[in-house]
């Protein structure tokens, strides 16, 4: 069904494509953060996506037709970003390591969504010990410290080999298994709030099954505040992964290009005065949590009731403030004539 506006006429789908609504609902700096942090999260999307396009060499590539790559090249014309101690092209490795941050922000953070809310829902509209049971269990997975956790699961599911699909999922799954408990709280806490309100007890009258309940009426309001949650994680997620590779328990160079591996080569580099293996990365890195953050930062602040009711305060506060002045200059304009020609006859 198609949307209206209050005049009858119909929406265009694209105004109503999620990002493109949320655009539209944002004013002033809300929308400039949330500009900013969609621009630089589709400038590494689309790297991670054209990364055979864009990167000059492959992430492992050390010659060309030319001969061997030099180790430690400062940026030049070849090498726009120099190269590594190891002779890789530094350029390459960070568009090539926009693919593996995506791959494993959006597997991870997939799964965690997955898991987490169907738990979530299924113990708090249930309840029973099947509630108390995962709440035990996602209250003592929480208090585990979480890149301590997510370096024994990617040893466990890895077994310390670095190879690319072995380094993604252990790196995903180890931050799924710490993210979904933060799902799950939240997810649990909506429904058993909303168990008890009035169309849920309407929807079990009228004999809709449980399932339908839980999964159509309960979940499609239980979800409000993910988006937020969705992207911190996210956000978390890129941090974890660097840390992982910069530990030694990520992906190995030959396998994949990898931000925290590249960052722990160039801790050598930093003391001899080579800035540029340690710089680029770590912009990256930095560059792409901002722009997750901002999206997210923006997202929950159009989410929130409160604040599009402070927009629409401050907006008719505005209106009211403007007509004022329209009306007190109209009447000064139309009260200065008179006093005008009085003076003019007095000093006359």
């Amino acid at each position: 069904m198609s949307a209206t506006t209050p005049e009858g006429r119909a929406v265009p789908l694209w105004k109503r494509l999620p990002v493109v609504k949320q655009l539209r609902r944002s004013v002033g700096l809300q929308r400039g953060m949330l500009v900013v942090g969609i621009v630089i999260c589709a400038v590494f999307l689309i790297a991670a996506i054209f990364a055979p396009l864009i990167a000059p060499y492959g992430f492992g590539e050390l010659s060309n037709k030319f001969g061997s790559f030099p180790r430690q090249a400062s940026p030049d014309s070849t090498f726009i970003w120099g190269t590594t101690v190891g002779g890789y092209d530094v350029f390459s490795r960070v568009v090539w390591g926009a693919r593996t941050a995506v791959s494993v922000v959006i597997l991870a953070v997939v799964i965690s969504v997955v898991i987490g809310v169907v738990l979530g829902l299924v113990s708090g509209y249930l309840g029973g010990w099947l509630d108390r049971v995962l709440v035990v269990i996602a209250d003592a997975v929480y208090a585990f410290p979480s890149l301590l956790l997510a370096i024994v699961v990617s040893i466990v599911i890895s077994g310390g080999n670095s190879s690319y699909i072995g380094g993604i999922l252990s790196a995903a799954i180890s931050i799924t298994v710490v993210f979904v408990p933060q799902y799950f709280r939240v997810v649990r806490a909506e429904a058993v709030r909303l168990k008890s309100e009035a169309f849920v007890e309407s929807s079990k009258v009228i004999g809709t099954s449980t399932s339908r309940i839980m999964f159509k009426h309960v979940l499609r309001n239980s979800t409000r505040s993910l988006p937020l949650i969705l992207t911190l994680n996210a956000s978390e997620a890129i941090l974890t992964l660097a840390s992982l590779g910069f530990l030694g328990f990520g992906i190995g160079p030959t396998a994949a290009a990898e931000w925290g591996y590249d960052l722990n080569n160039a801790l050598s580099d930093a003391a001899s005065g080579i800035w540029w293996t340690g710089l680029f990365p770590g912009l990256a890195i930095v560059m792409l949590v901002l722009g997750v953050t901002l999206v997210g930062e923006s997202l929950n602040d159009l989410a929130d009731p409160r604040l599009r009711t402070r927009r629409r305060a401050r907006r008719k506060k505005s209106v009211v403030a403007s007509t004022e002045t329209t009306a007190g200059g109209s009447t000064g304009t139309g009260t200065t004539g008179p006093g005008t020609g009085t003076t003019e006859e007095a000093t006359a």
